[in-house]
């Protein structure tokens, strides 16, 4: 029984381990996961299932409806067995009922109508919080990138101290240096190692903050399988700065308004005449219940047509109409607005990215700079013409300016989906 326990234990080990080991991530990969798994995700569907379950409530309403009810009197003396028994002591009476609405002056339609905007509506701000959180997951998964390279960056740039402070040490033994050559190469080293621990916490961090995005929240162990590599080139299509038709805000904004018209309609139903029917069957059994023959029991119905005809009300019904139209209005000037600021916001992101463009090319031109100069600088170095502070600070230099080509990208990147999400359109 141990033995089984045992081999049991190691077999979920293994698999533990190789599914740790597997857990590698695309970005498109993580997109997926958050909109499968994210809690946002989640309550938006929540929310489009509640109205769905509204408008098929609204629908029931316009079809016929049957009640039931059922009661038991006891009537106490003087009343009970008055009138010489016509009033019995005891009865049981039960009623069914039908009844249907015939007109409500289109209120029932335009109800419809107006639930079935709302599934809409619940549904395209579905596809909007969709947009954000893959936003969300590209920053995030982006920052883990740039804190990635930045530790390679960073364990080079040591190393490269390393090498440094070993030749140095050689030429402070052989008398060639003073000592405070050597100390201010090995305060940079130690400098370079809190940095690197720094930026192994900050990776800890960017993953955590990942793994809440995509549904693993507290969960670190994993990587992501995108480098920064790529197209990084600008942006030549001036049309998508009038692509405003796909964003789900402007959508939300315009089927809401639809909403509302359909409400004025409802409103304005109400100052028409309704007309209703409904049928009663009921039955009561009980001591001379009958008042006919005096017999134990009773059956009978009765049938009702209703009609309401609205007359004179102060304006009360008029004046919502007016309050209503007033209000959509409102929102079409809002959404006029929106489609602005949307068209801004477009101009803004395309911009950003066609100069993160233009800063990765002037950052690759000035790391290619830092490299040559650090080239020469350690040639130097060798031929005995510079000292080691002039190495360690050529060193500083190379290390920012391959620090800034990894910013440049990551800003590429990020600005990419930050002008997607401004066109509506789908990152995956």
């Amino acid at each position: 029984m141990n033995l089984r326990i045992a081999i049991t234990a190691i077999m979920l080990f293994a698999v533990q381990q190789t599914y740790s080991q597997d857990k590698k991530y695309s970005l498109l990969e993580c997109r997926k996961l958050a909109i499968e798994q994210n809690k946002r995700m989640k309550a938006a569907q929540f929310d489009i299932d509640a109205a769905k379950a509204q408008s098929q409530s609204v629908i029931a309403g316009a079809k016929p409806a049957i009640d039931g009810s059922a009661m038991g009197v006891h009537l106490g003396k003087p009343i009970g067995g008055a009138l010489n028994g016509a009033i019995p002591d005891f009865f049981g009476s039960t009623t069914l009922t039908g009844s249907i609405p015939i007109y409500t002056g289109g209120k029932l339609q335009n109800g419809k109508a107006a639930a079935a905007k709302g599934v809409e509506i619940s549904e395209t701000q579905k596809i909007l919080i969709a947009s954000e959180v893959e936003l969300n997951v590209d920053k995030a998964y982006w920052q883990v990138a740039q804190v990635k390279e930045k530790i390679k960056v960073a364990n080079q740039y040591r190393n490269m101290l390393l090498a440094l402070e070993k030749d140095l040490k050689n030429a402070f033994n052989a008398g060639l240096i003073y000592k405070n050559d050597l100390l201010r190469v090995q305060v940079n080293l130690n400098e370079a190692n809190l940095n690197i621990q720094k930026a192994e916490d900050g990776l800890l961090l960017a993953k955590l903050s990942l793994a809440q995005i995509i549904g693993f929240a507290g969960q670190s162990d994993f990587s992501i399988a995108d480098s920064l590599t790529g197209n990084f080139e600008e942006l030549k299509n001036p049309a998508v700065l009038s692509s405003v038709a796909g964003r789900p805000e402007l959508l939300i904004m315009k089927k809401s308004i639809e909403a509302e018209e359909f409400q004025k309609k409802i409103l304005q139903g109400d100052r028409r005449p309704t007309f209703g029917l409904s049928v009663s069957g009921i039955t009561s059994v009980g001591k001379g219940v009958n008042i006919k023959d005096g017999s134990n029991f009773m059956g009978s119905y009765y049938a009702l047509a209703n009609i309401s005809i609205p007359i004179f009300d102060w304006g009360r019904k008029s004046n919502k109409v007016k309050e209503q139209a007033f209000k959509i209005a409102s929102q079409q000037q809002q959404l006029e607005e929106a489609r602005e600021m949307v068209n801004l916001e477009i101009q803004s992101a395309y911009l950003q990215l066609n100069q993160a463009s233009k800063k990765i090319k002037l950052s690759d031109l000035s790391l290619k700079q830092a490299s040559e100069n650090l080239r020469i600088t350690q040639d130097r170095f060798k031929a005995g013409t510079v000292i080691g502070k002039d190495v360690s600070e050529a060193q500083a230099i190379w290390q920012q300016a391959y620090n800034e080509t990894i910013d440049a990208r990551i800003e590429y990147r990020i600005n990419e989906a930050i002008l997607k999400k401004a066109i509506g359109e789908s990152a995956q």
